[in-house]
């Protein structure tokens, strides 16, 4: 039996992995796909303190993952597929094996939104994709779109710009909703196009994405608009199958804590995007970490295990 096991191998949980190791603490990360979750997807990133010039997503996600094994912790490369939360110990169940341990981090983060459009499923792969950072460089000299107006979406756009002689941003509002810095950014490259007030109705194709039917919700006038790839930016869900109704969540369904990370049962603790929170940054899902690893430390101390 470990004493902290950790779902979710991204920054609140390599995070909480290196406090839990360094507290002498028997602990294990589970992650089912790579190291470093969303934050893998971020090309540069230059707001994580420490580091004077910018460094890549995946980069920083093997530095926190080679980082928390100095200290002993290990980690496993494998689907987690059902939790035991009703004992006082918890039960982990993998597509390989079971696990037991005192307490449990749950670090799974999110995933993109998606647009709802018929045939967003079928051309995902071809044409339509959830990151920029993974697929961009197959969109070489092609016209692509993003669908958003915040953070994720400016920071898309600008990277593709590396690649592709045309970017069309679509908005539904007006201004985008990211940060000053981004916006600033966007507008001095004139690879960039906005189309304000704009959705997207239909993506126009047989076989992949060949363009878009975009409606002006200020005229309600349809165009469309020849693209080869559609990027959507719109937001994330979070990762909750594994406890949907078995913990507090809000009405979007973020697990809800204490500010200590304690869920609404004892000895299980929620990080990172995951959980209802106001920031979604990786040093905010890093803080969470810590922190729900001290809080796992005092909830197996004071029941004397």
């Amino acid at each position: 039996m470990y004493d902290v096991i950790i779902i979710g191998g991204g920054p609140a949980g390599y995070a909480a992995a290196l406090y839990s190791s360094r507290a002498k603490f028997d602990t294990l990360v589970i992650e089912k796909m790579f190291t470093g979750g969303q934050m893998a997807t971020t090309d540069v990133m230059e707001n994580y303190p420490g580091f004077e010039e910018p460094i890549g997503g995946s980069d920083l996600a093997l530095r926190m993952e080679k980082q928390a094994r100095k200290f002993g912790t290990m980690v496993l490369n494998d689907e987690v597929i059902e939790l035991d939360l009703d004992s006082k110990i918890k039960v982990v169940k993998t597509r390989k094996n079971t696990y037991e341990c005192k307490a449990l981090i749950l670090c799974m983060g999110a995933y993109p939104k998606m647009l709802g459009l018929a045939k967003e499923e079928k051309f995902r792969g071809a044409g339509v994709s959830y990151c920029a950072v993974c697929d961009g460089a197959f969109y070489k000299n092609k016209t692509v779109a993003i669908v958003g107006g915040g953070d994720t979406a400016a920071e898309d756009a600008l990277y593709l710009a590396r690649f592709c002689p045309k970017i069309y941003v679509i908005h539904r509002r007006d201004k985008m909703k990211a940060t000053n810095i981004l916006q600033d950014e966007l507008c001095c490259n004139k690879k960039i196009e906005f189309l304000w007030n704009s959705v997207v109705e239909e993506i126009v194709g047989e076989f992949g994405v060949e363009g878009l039917k975009i409606r002006s919700l200020t005229t309600q006038e349809t165009t469309e608009l020849a693209v080869d790839g559609l990027f959507v930016a719109i937001g994330l869900n979070p990762n909750i199958s594994l406890v949907n109704g078995k913990v507090q969540q809000n009405r979007d369904g973020y697990i809800i804590t204490d500010e200590r990370m304690q869920t609404s049962i004892p000895g299980v603790f929620a990080a990172g995007d995951i959980r209802h929170k106001f920031l979604r940054q990786v040093i905010t899902a890093a803080a969470d970490g810590a922190t729900a690893s001290y809080s796992a430390e005092l909830y197996i101390t004071e029941n004397k295990w």
